[in-house]
């Protein structure tokens, strides 16, 4: 999930990392795909009808800010006639099977999810063709004039597709329970380039066309795209960065130990399953710290300090391409298991890298930002919200994107390692990530996978109740410790005293 930069900025980097798979920890045991889920953030029914692949071919106008093309998906048809994806503001101008004949087709009423597209599907359909074009109205897309990027010479654009605004872009089962693979290819003016959450190009086309694959099967909000006038730069053998001309070259400076954080997290937790790892760093005008696209996880400029004081932030995102993009929460009340995992995975790559005192600082900074927000939420119209599992029901799923997710969820994770061990938590974690690799995963489902693999072999005592399902910080929350506020503190003290700080 993208992050907005905290009183110490959190690095979030575009990385574009795909095309290899990493082999499973040889303990592990692969478990079986679960049953669909029913997300009430989705018109989709995959019990009755889902997409399986999808082969999308567009145009980019940067002129009249608008995509236009068509969507393609292989599908597994159950029988009940009918498949439904998600659509927001989108123009759907035709439907056809795989063969090229029309497919009837209606569009449902406007709500806070969209409009629902319900194709009726004949007796053996295996594939339909959506022809669709953007409006005005596709909250994903972020047109940005030249005035808004740095070298104000070229029109940007990005997409943002959490929570559930790919369906503005593209017609799709926008739900994070519902995972494929993807091709694309996307035309662009000559002068730009386009990038994708998928194997990416490195250097520029004569004809401004495009081709993407993602090999992996990913969830819908995963999909995006930014287009600009990009160059690319190699940092090492598997990661690179992206960005605009000015930028470019102070960028791939200053991510300059991007390899050995990732090898750091490989160390830690199993293989990078998505190829390579690349970062674009997005025009001034990028409103948020960072999101995990895989492959294409973009960055805000604002961590470009000059003297790589900020880039052990990138752990974050880092950490998503297991926790998230590897296994990913089923529904968005499920949240907390993308988010509270990640931040404690980012937490132990920066320990591994700076050390405890430094890990310890930026978790005092998360501490104090969760007493605060749970603070504000039980004074909310939804006290609830100060649990991890959420109800979010009729609600926009952005409402539940707290740091309670992050940081509560973390807090969950450090009790359990306090409680276990480090190293026994260690391989509940890389078994967890390698037994549900590209997988979907509900609360309720990963708590019975933690009674039977950890609490109840190592006859843990954890009431998961008061974490799980009653707002605020339980009492036995781990408190983080760093001496380095202390160290500040004690330097202001000499300065105001007419001393030279250290």
């Amino acid at each position: 999930m993208f992050r907005h930069l905290p009183l110490v900025p959190l690095l979030s980097v575009l990385i574009v990392a795909c095309g290899e798979r990493g082999t499973p920890n040889e303990t592990s045991t692969v478990s079986d795909p679960p049953e669909q889920t029913m997300d009430h953030h989705s018109h989709a029914r995959p019990e009755e009808a889902v997409i399986t692949h999808l082969d999308l071919d567009i145009e980019v106008d940067m002129r009249s800010r608008t995509i236009a093309g068509t969507a393609t998906y292989r599908i597994t048809d159950h029988g009940n006639g009918r498949i439904v994806l998600d659509t927001d503001g989108l123009v759907v101008d035709a439907v056809a099977d795989a063969k090229g004949s029309a497919l009837e087709f209606t569009m449902g009423d406007s709500s806070l999810l969209g409009r629902a597209l319900e194709v009726k599907l004949p007796k053996g359909t295996d594939g339909i063709a959506v022809r669709y074009h953007t409006t005005s109205n596709a909250k994903a897309l972020q047109w940005l004039s030249p005035q808004q990027t740095a070298d104000k010479k070229h029109p940007f654009l990005f997409t943002q597709g959490q929570a559930i605004l790919t369906r503005s872009w593209i017609p799709v089962q926008d739900s994070p329970g519902i995972r494929f693979t993807y091709d694309a290819r996307v035309k662009v003016p000559q002068d730009l380039m386009a990038v994708m959450s998928a194997t990416n190009p490195q250097t520029r086309t004569a004809d401004g066309v495009y081709t993407f694959r993602q090999e992996q099967r990913i969830p819908a909000y995963l999909i995006a795209m930014a287009v600009g006038d990009l160059v690319f730069l190699p940092v090492d053998q598997r990661t690179g960065v992206y960005a605009e001309r000015s930028v470019v070259e102070k960028a791939a400076w200053e991510f300059a130990d991007m390899g050995t954080m990732l090898r750091t997290a490989e160390d830690l937790y199993g293989p990078y399953r998505w190829g390579r790892y690349d970062v674009i760093v997005l025009p001034p005008s990028f409103p948020f710290g960072g999101m995990e696209n895989p492959c294409l996880t973009f960055a805000t400029p604002t961590i470009l300090a000059g003297d790589r004081s900020l880039t052990a932030l990138v752990a974050h995102e880092l950490a998503h391409s297991w926790s998230g993009n590897l296994v990913t929460n089923a529904t968005w009340n499920d949240f907390w298991l993308n988010e509270g995992f990640t931040v404690y995975f980012e937490s132990r790559i920066s320990e591994a890298i700076h050390g405890p005192d430094y890990a310890g600082m930026l978790e005092q900074l998360g501490r104090q930002d969760l007493l605060q927000t749970l603070v504000n939420i039980a004074k909310s119209e939804h006290p609830e919200d100060g649990k991890l599992r959420l109800d979010l029901k009729g609600r926009n799923p952005d409402d539940g994107m707290t740091e309670v997710a992050y940081e509560k969820g973390a807090a969950f994770a450090r009790l359990l390692e306090s409680k276990v061990g480090r190293p026994k938590f260690d391989a509940f974690i890389r078994d967890y990530f390698d037994r549900f690799a590209f997988q979907s995963m509900t609360t309720d489902r990963f708590l019975a996978h933690l009674e039977k693999q950890l609490i109840v072999p190592n006859e843990l005592e954890v009431n998961v109740d008061e974490w799980l399902e009653t707002p605020g910080l339980p009492a036995n929350a781990p408190t983080p410790v760093s001496d380095r506020f202390n160290k500040v503190e004690a330097e202001i003290h000499r300065w105001a005293e007419g001393k030279p700080a250290k």
